[in-house]
C-alpha cells in the first residue's frame, strides 16, 4: 500500500537521525509533506535534501524541543509552511548513563525537558492546528524503560542502564498520552504511543552492536536487534487511517519483550 499519508502534514522531531531520520524518509515516501525537526542544522538540512532527492516533499526546521520559545516558533514556521498540520510524531528525546543514585540534578532536569516536557510543548504549540484541521494524529515516543524494572542481580550482570530520570520521563509521556487522547477525543484528534525496545540507532550504537544488548537478549522472544525502520513502520501505522479508530494505546515494537518478562 502506498500514499496512505497522501496530502498530509507531518511534523517529526528529532528527524534528523536514527529513529527520526527513517520515519521522516517513511512519511515522505507514503505522500506526506514533511517538517522535520532537530538541533543540528546541517544534519537536519542533509535529510531534508535526501529527501527531496528521492522526490518527496521535505523541510527542516531547527528546534530545541526543551526551549518552549523555539517549539512555538518552530510550528509556526511549518504551518506557515504548508499552511496545516495533521501528524506529530514527537520522537525527540534521549537519556543519560548516570547511575542512580548519583545522577546530578542538571541531568535530571536535561533528560525530563527533552522527553517529557519537550512532548508537551510540543503538543501545545500543535494542538490548535490539529483542532482547525478537522483532527489528526499525534504519536508519541516512549520506551520500555516506562513499565520495567531491574532486578539487583540483573543491574550487577548489566552495568549499563538507562539513567532514572529516563524512566521517570518516559513514564509521564505514556501518562500524558492517556490524559491527551481523551482531550483530543472530541476533535477527532487521536494520541497513541510507541514502545520500543532494543532499537539500533546511533545513540546506542558500539560498534555494531545495541549497548544494551545484554538485556535485551535475555528477555526478548524474537532473536536480533531491531532498526530505526521498524519503529517508523508502526508510526506510519499510527499517522494513517488504518488506525482511525485507535487512540490511547501503546504499541510495542521490541522483540516480544513484555510477554517474556
Amino acid at each position: 500500500m502506498a500514499n496512505r499519508l497522501d496530502g498530509k502534514v507531518a511534523i517529526i522531531t528529532g528527524g534528523s537521525s536514527g529513529i527520526g531520520e527513517a520515519t521522516s524518509h517513511l512519511f515522505a515516501e507514503e505522500g506526506a509533506q514533511v517538517v522535520l525537526m532537530a538541533r543540528g542544522e546541517e544534519k537536519g538540512i542533509a535529510v531534508q535534501d535526501a529527501i527531496r532527492a528521492e522526490g518527496g516533499d521535505a523541510t527542516f526546521v531547527p528546534c530545541d524541543v526543551s526551549d518552549r520559545l523555539s517549539v512555538d516558533a518552530a510550528v509556526a514556521k511549518a504551518v506557515e509552511a504548508y499552511g496545516r498540520l495533521d501528524i506529530l510524531f514527537n520522537n525527540a528525546g534521549g537519556g543519560v548513563r548516570e547511575i542512580f543514585p548519583d545522577e546530578s540534578d542538571e541531568s535530571w532536569d536535561r533528560v525530563i525537558r527533552s522527553n517529557l516536557t519537550g512532548t508537551f510543548y510540543m503538543c501545545r504549540a500543535a494542538w490548535g492546528h490539529l483542532v482547525a484541521a478537522g483532527g489528526g494524529a499525534i504519536i508519541n515516543m516512549s520506551s520500555t524503560s516506562a513499565v520495567m524494572g531491574f532486578s539487583p542481580a540483573l543491574f550487577d550482570a548489566i552495568q549499563a542502564v538507562p539513567s532514572a530520570s529516563y524512566f521517570a520521563a518516559k513514564a509521564g509521556v505514556e501518562a500524558f498520552t492517556r490524559f491527551t487522547a481523551g482531550a483530543g477525543a472530541r476533535h477527532g484528534i487521536r494520541v497513541n504511543c510507541v514502545r520500543p525496545g532494543q532499537i539500533l540507532t546511533p545513540l546506542v550504537d558500539v560498534d555494531g552492536e545495541h549497548r544494551y544488548k545484554p538485556l535485551f537478549d535475555r528477555v526478548q522472544m524474537l532473536e536480533g536487534t531491531g532498526h530505526p525502520i521498524d519503529v517508523a513502520n508502526a508510526a506510519l501505522f499510527l499517522a494513517s487511517q488504518e488506525s482511525r479508530f485507535i487512540t490511547g494505546e501503546f504499541i510495542h515494537v521490541d522483540g516480544g519483550m513484555p510477554m517474556k518478562l
